[in-house]
């Protein structure tokens, strides 16, 4: 077998490694390392080889949603030079929107320890583009002085944990997100100034 086989051999192998680990993490199952090889009809020292931990493994299926949230976290500090709150609130939004709808993002999150550095890079990026916008909204006045970066996290995940609490289909946990989003932006919003 040439290399180049066995370069496409190992590339099929991860793809299907990361599909089934992404079918379990969806299921709600917990990801383990011989599971995923049976379930994924390879060997479990080929699934070592490609990811040496569960926690790799599913850092590996959340990648593409903390990709994306980053390239988000980038788009709302372009926009926060000319609307500070709507970047900010946009970009919370879709924090909240992906953990409600990726079963991988929330306990990816969640780790005091990241497996891979590509994680720890992007949970970086993203902690610091929610301190910037945060910290933009505040210097325009137009979120309450009192709210800190070290609140959004909490608070985002709280709303997202609430929200799965609260159940339902795809849509209607999207709804509830909205709902619960809207409660909390009007209470961290600084009312306008009203003249006398």
């Amino acid at each position: 077998m040439t290399s180049t086989q066995l370069r496409k051999d190992a590339a099929r192998n991860w793809d299907r490694i990361v599909a089934i680990a992404r079918e379990l993490v969806d299921e709600g199952t917990a990801l383990q390392l011989n599971d995923v090889a049976r379930r994924a009809g390879l060997g479990v020292g080929t699934v070592y080889r490609h990811f040496a931990t569960p926690e790799a493994l599913l850092e590996t299926v959340a990648a593409p949603c903390l990709e994306g949230l980053a390239e988000h976290g980038r788009g709302a500090l372009a926009l926060a030079g000319t609307d500070p709150l709507r970047a900010l609130e946009g970009f919370l939004s879709r924090v909240v929107e992906a953990q409600v709808t990726d079963a991988a993002l929330a306990p990816v999150a969640a780790a005091t320890a990241d497996a891979l550095p590509r994680t720890a890079e992007l949970k970086g990026a993203l902690a610091a583009a929610g301190t910037e916008l945060l910290d933009r909204a505040r210097v325009a006045g137009a979120v309450s002085a009192d709210l800190t970066a070290g609140d959004l996290v909490p608070l985002m995940c709280g709303i997202a944990h609430a929200v799965n609490l609260h159940g339902g289909d795809r849509a209607s946990r999207l709804r509830t997100a909205d709902r619960y989003l809207t409660t909390f932006f009007e209470g961290a919003r600084v009312p306008p100034a009203t003249t006398p």
